[in-house]
């Protein structure tokens, strides 16, 4: 009958020499079997016993479920996968040791049946909860189980061998796929690609070192993460570190990006004649894949600094990321060319340098709405008179196209042409009226919509004459002379918009040393769901509470004195009327590792020479090593260090001309030299923002300066 074991007369013969065991076989082999249906060992036939000996010597975890009662006998492999149910299930029936699953589908039903029939079976990815400690925390085991009969010597069908791969770690990286999917779908820029592709690798694979490439031109560029690297929250934000390499690059990761070809190294050392540091010296397999792309060429690698067989399902699960960072990579570069198109189209027609005057100081920002992948019309400008005074302007052309941006050139450019020949605002949008119009009858559509705010400042007089057209009203910053401040809209008639027969009338008010205009455009106070005048309230709000009339921190308080998100464009446009002139110098800092060091050393002698208070030296000089270090480590050129000191606040700006880092609206809300910068900044300054250019970005930082 099924569970009987024959007797033998002689026990068999010792083996040659003693062999290691763990200490769940020694543990097997010192059970009292004589109380089981199995019996003395001594009794035990030779299949039988045969089948113990690969049961215990297997690194595969496996157990032999014996006669009728399923008794359980089973390695150190399986041992692990039952968890808190060794050593109390070596020599008992299978059905007590998984009473609270043996009923379950699946389970004993599956052990019973190949018992009963003899036939072999397969259970592909089965969750079953055998550790009670993981499934108390809702962590459930995936195994591949094979179950056989397990015969003896007569052929007769005396147990069930069971022969189980848990794949727990490769489903969760099945089910993390979906997650990786979603998570590249979001991304724009290839940095972007860059941190989301490090982090799911190296978390999903375990991985000690993962390196993603993309071509540079003929060369390329990589970026790499580490087991075991201490990234904070800014970090995470930042532009990932790009290091550049060499177009005959012998690094796996560009030798298979060149190829297309799959690269695997199980054991070795892969990155020997490549490595640049002991990180990379310390792996011993390493697989990379090409990014399959018709718009990018690149690489994805993933290494272990210990020997690594790379399974088939391991490896098709890498060619599926690969996949996927490859279609992400092609979505991020052709976002980017247009990105790049656009925003260079779009402020190539702003102008690159405002004018700099002893008393009136100006600065401008520019804010690109929906993704920043389109052009817009918004515009601003500011240029001296034949008069000597001062004529600026802020308009916004409908639309957010190429077209958009092209009449915005037409109008920018009219509007100056005009103003030099007659700087009366309302003679100036009188002859703007006539031009737009004729541009609508000349494209055939009467959807060309421009609304404009020209001024004309006069700091002899300390006054502004104002006119619009349909555009919101300015706003101004009044300073008393205890130092408080408020915020009042200039009462202008706004007229028609241009092209509609737009009549402007002209307003004159007072503009007296310590106060601020403001010009924006619409987007800085509209928003979906919330009135006008709400919008309104905010920006003044904002302004009267900034903590001075700078024009730089003005044009930042404005662009987030309303709340919520809009997707139209923004634009700012601020001249302060300076209680003093200003002092101002500037350096070229040269892409080098030593750049820092210098601009610190002439930033102390200049401010010192400038008697500036030795506190706000000390602050000011440690933000600006953090400006000129971030700004080689994430744009990776020259910049211009330019220190402007007024009675009231010491302005610090630092111009790169780099192109990442600057190409959404969320992205110029980082800083950081590895993490650090952005709260020091923030806790030294009493302002701080980051402006886009014509060509990279500006970050400044301001500190007031104490009355002496």
């Amino acid at each position: 009958m099924p569970g009987t074991v024959g007797r033998v007369p002689t026990s068999p013969p010792a083996a040659p020499g003693p062999a290691p065991v763990s200490q769940v076989a020694a543990a097997v082999l010192g059970h009292p079997w004589a109380d089981t249906a199995l019996g003395s060992p001594q009794q035990w036939d030779p299949a039988v016993r045969a089948l113990v000996d690969v049961v215990l010597s297997s690194p595969v975890p496996m157990a032999l479920y014996y006669g009728d009662r399923f008794v359980m006998l089973y390695n150190q492999g399986y041992s692990e996968l039952i968890g808190d149910r060794h050593p109390a299930a070596i020599g008992r029936p299978a059905p007590e040791v998984f009473a609270d699953l043996w009923h379950t589908p699946g389970v004993g039903d599956v052990i019973e049946r190949v018992y009963r029939r003899g036939e072999s079976f397969l259970q592909r990815e089965s969750v079953l909860p055998v550790d009670r400690q993981l499934a108390a925390s809702g962590d459930h085991a995936v195994f591949t189980r094979g179950h056989s009969p397990a015969r003896d010597s007569a052929g007769r069908i005396v147990g069930v061998l069971t022969v189980a791969a848990q794949t727990t770690q490769f489903t969760q990286q099945l089910q993390s796929l979906s997650d990786f999917a979603a998570a590249l779908s979001g991304t724009l820029t290839l940095d972007d690609v860059a941190r989301v592709t490090l982090r799911y690798m190296l978390h999903s694979f375990d991985a000690d070192r993962v390196v993603l490439t993309v071509d540079d031109g003929p060369a390329w560029r990589m970026v790499r993460r580490l087991r075991g690297e201490l990234l904070d929250e800014a970090d995470e934000r930042l532009p990932p570190l790009w290091r550049p390499t060499g177009a005959d690059s012998a690094v796996p990761v560009v030798v298979v990006a060149r190829s297309g070809v799959p690269y695997f190294v199980g054991d070795g050392q892969p990155l020997r004649d490549s490595a640049v540091d002991r990180h990379d010296q310390k792996i011993r397999s390493l697989a990379a894949l090409p990014l399959r792309s018709s718009v990018i060429r690149g690489g994805l690698s993933v290494g272990y600094q210990a020997p690594h067989g790379w399974s088939a399902a391991e490896r098709a699960l890498l060619a599926a990321s690969a996949e996927l960072v490859g279609q992400a990579a092609e979505r991020a570069r052709r976002f980017e060319t247009q990105h790049g198109t656009a925003q260079l189209l779009q402020r190539s027609m702003l102008p690159e340098q405002l004018p700099t005057l002893p008393r009136l100081r100006i600065a401008a920002r520019y804010d690109p709405g929906v993704d920043g992948n389109a052009a817009g019309g918004d515009f601003y400008d500011a240029f001296l008179l034949p008069t000597g005074d001062l004529g600026v302007v802020l308009g916004d052309v409908a639309g957010h196209d190429v077209q958009a941006a092209a009449r915005m050139g037409q109008v920018r450019a009219a509007l100056r042409a005009l103003a030099l020949a007659d700087p009366r605002p309302d003679a100036v949008l009188a002859g703007l009226d006539r031009l737009v119009a004729s541009l609508g009858t000349e494209t055939g559509t009467q959807e060309l919509f421009v609304t404009v705010a020209f001024g004309v400042v006069d700091a002899a007089r300390g006054q502004i004459t104002l006119a619009s057209a349909g555009h919101p009203p300015p706003l101004i910053r009044r300073c008393a002379p205890d130092g408080s401040a408020t915020a009042e809209y200039v009462e202008l008639p706004t007229g028609a918009p241009l092209g509609l027969g737009c009549r402007p009338r002209t307003a004159t008010v007072a503009f007296p040393p310590g106060d601020t205009l403001l010009l924006y455009s619409d987007g800085v106070v509209e928003r979906r769901r919330q009135s006008l005048t709400a919008g309104l309230h905010g920006l003044a709000t904002a302004v009267a509470g900034a903590a001075s009339g700078d024009p730089r921190a003005l044009c930042a308080v404005a662009t987030g004195a309303v709340s919520g998100a809009t997707e139209d464009d923004v634009a700012v446009l601020a001249v302060e009327h300076a209680l003093k002139p200003s002092r101002s110098a500037s350096m070229e800092m040269p892409a080098e590792p030593t750049a820092p060091s210098r601009v610190r050393h002439w930033m102390t002698a200049q401010l010192t020479d400038w008697q500036v208070p030795e506190a706000v030296i000390g602050a000011a000089v440690l933000c600006t090593s953090e400006l000129t270090t971030n700004a080689l480590l994430h744009a990776g050129t020259a910049a211009r260090v330019v220190i402007d000191l007024s009675a009231e606040r010491l302005l610090v700006s630092v111009a790169d001309s780099g192109t990442r880092g600057a190409v959404t609206r969320t992205q110029t809300d980082t800083l950081s030299s590895r993490g650090r910068g952005l709260g020091l900044i923030e806790q030294l300054s009493d302002a701080w923002g980051t402006d886009p250019t014509v060509r990279g970005s500006t970050v400044w930082f301001e500190i007031l300066v104490p009355p002496q």
